[in-house]
């Protein structure tokens, strides 16, 4: 059989860990490193933005072309800067000089509110990031967007300012590890090795017909496991010494027991005879116990027939409950109701308010449209119209139409989304419902309420699902578990994130749903479904939210909901939605 040394197993072990923990905190030190040097290079990218911004805008305002070029080459002759982009309000480019993202790897970390923002750029296949700002250009009292720049750096940038250091810690590690390899070698060769080896051959030489002189004598002086080997061997000699002695002791008073024993049977004769008699006076005893047996079962009798009558009240009592039950779940059923109605009365003023922007904007678009064509007729009727004048008035029209016309498609998409989602939600028809568009449509409904925050939902579905469904009861358990994620499980926090993935196996929608919130106690997880139960009271919740969800599911989807979460890592929920299809 091969022996395999502990020691050796032991170091082993003990090395590995230390070496995976080396480089766990090694490549953690580097990745660190790289963020923090990528952080800096997008401050500086922002400080460029207020050095620039200005001017480039006024160059793309006045159509000169070729001064929005010389900034874009004074830019690119930075070492940070790899590539620039300048495009007008269309999105045509006016200038692109080094290195460019493809569109089809170009990510954008938050969609461009209307104010104007600035965005942050990366590309994962070119290694490319950057920022990307809008040019806005005053006039009139009103504010435009003339036009976005688009700067970019690379991750050869970024290595090549942290390459010493990666150097540095690499070689860091190395030293240390293998310093430690020597020094755990020796150590455990002293401390373990040599002194199993010793007690080994010590052992190999025991004698049973001389125990004590097989007894080990160590030459390591220290206190460790080792010595309590060594004593709990020498224990071990030392007891069988003694039970060899016991050993003969016993065989002599097993001896004496048997003729004690013959004794002892005598005796025992003579002890069933008294217990004989003792059954007799016991048998005379239970003869008078059954005749009190026999008082106390017409005693319990009575009882029975009192407690009939107990019974007979209580059951006139349950009915009475039972009409008082009835009447709680119609209340309930009413507020369930209001509460659906009211949601849906948010969301339609959310919708309204959100309209007002695109129709507002489409007002300002016409006003100004209304101005030129005045300007233009002036200028027809005095005859001083040129040929100039004519292409700023057709160009200034054109970017007005197209103003109006995106802004006019936004409010009609708005309104046409919310028009789906609330028709659904008080109608209780089934019908063929594509997921991933109608999933769109509720989530573009909702648009007024994340557009106030900074949180984002992704939504992933195969675009070919189909389901018989009742619409409404989908679009309102959407809506809720949302709301529910803004509201309850973001508080607090800036950017929140929800992933909603959907898949139809065997006749059935499977979709789980999950935010990276607070989550909830083990506590509250336990009463979520409860009515009523709401850890924002005070705030004016009601606690009927995932009630409602869990009602719609169960009773008009026939489904099933399950829940999980864990303190600070989120809510998730599993559900399953049967296709109803006759």
């Amino acid at each position: 059989m091969k022996v395999t040394s502990i020691s050796r197993k032991l170091l082993t072990r003990v090395l590995s860990f230390y070496f995976i923990l080396t480089v766990s905190v090694t490549g953690i030190q580097i990745i660190a490193e790289y963020f923090n040097t990528k952080n800096h290079i997008n401050s500086e990218l922002l400080t460029l933005e207020k050095t620039i911004s200005g001017s480039l805008t006024r160059a793309v305002w006045e159509l000169n072309t070729q001064q929005a070029i010389d900034i874009s080459e004074g830019l690119v002759a930075i070492p940070m800067i790899k590539g620039i982009t300048v495009t007008d309000e269309a999105n045509n480019i006016i200038t692109q000089l080094g290195d460019v993202i493809a569109p089809a790897t170009l990510s954008i970390d938050n969609e461009e509110n209307l104010s104007g923002e600035a965005q942050g750029v990366n590309s994962i296949s070119d290694g490319l990031f950057g920022h990307s700002f809008p040019l806005i250009f005053e006039f009139s009292g009103r504010t435009t967007s003339v036009g976005r720049v688009t700067l970019l750096s690379s991750n050869a940038v970024i290595f090549s300012r942290i390459e010493v250091g990666i150097y540095f810690l690499i070689g860091n590690a190395i030293v240390k590890t293998a310093f430690l390899v020597l020094l755990f070698t020796l150590a455990f060769n002293k401390l373990l090795t040599s002194p199993l080896q010793e007690l080994t051959e010590q052992i190999k030489q025991v004698d049973l017909d001389d125990p004590e002189a097989s007894m080990l004598h160590s030459m390591n002086y220290e206190k460790n496991e080792l010595n309590v080997l060594e004593d709990a061997y020498n224990n071990l000699i030392n007891e069988l010494v003694e039970f060899k002695d016991k050993l003969a002791l016993s065989q002599q008073e097993t001896s004496l027991a048997n003729e004690k024993l013959d004794e002892q049977n005598i005796q025992l004769e003579q002890e069933v005879a008294k217990k004989t008699s003792y059954l007799s006076n016991t048998m005379l005893e239970m003869k008078v116990q059954q005749q009190k047996l026999l008082t106390h079962q017409q005693t319990l009798k009575e009882e029975n027939i009192r407690r009939s009558n107990t019974e007979q009240t209580l059951l006139t009592t349950n009915k009475e409950l039972k009409s008082s039950i009835i009447e709680l779940n119609k209340a309930k059923e009413r507020l369930l109701e209001a509460e659906k109605m009211a949601s849906l009365g948010v969301l339609s003023a959310e919708v309204s308010h959100e309209i007002n922007t695109p129709i507002g904007i489409s007002i300002t678009s016409v006003s100004y449209l209304l101005d030129t064509i005045t300007h233009l007729q002036k200028n027809l009727n005095q005859n001083k119209l040129s040929k100039q004048t004519i292409e700023r008035f057709i160009d200034n029209a054109n970017q007005s139409a197209n103003l109006l016309t995106t802004n006019l498609h936004r409010a009609s998409e708005l309104i046409t989304s919310f028009k789906h989602v609330a028709v659904d939600q008080i109608s209780d028809k089934i019908r063929l419902i594509n997921v991933a568009k109608y999933l769109d449509e509720i989530i573009h409904s909702l648009h007024p309420k994340l557009k106030q925050t900074n949180h984002c939902v992704k939504v992933h579905c195969d675009k070919s699902i189909e389901i018989y469904s009742h619409p409404g009861a989908i679009a309102q358990i959407m809506i809720n578990l949302i709301i529910n994620s803004i509201i309850h499980g973001f508080e607090g926090i800036n950017r929140g994130e929800i992933n909603i993935d959907l898949h139809f196996t065997q006749q059935k929608l499977y979709l789980h749903y999950q935010d990276n919130g607070h989550g909830l106690s083990a506590q509250a997880l336990e009463h979520l479904f409860d009515p009523f139960y709401t850890t924002n009271a005070d705030k004016g919740g009601t606690g009927l939210g995932t009630h409602i969800v869990s009602n719609l599911v169960i009773d008009t989807l026939n489904g099933t909901i399950e829940a999980s979460s864990v303190e600070e890592q989120g809510l998730s929920y599993n559900i399953i939605i049967p296709d109803m299809r006759s």
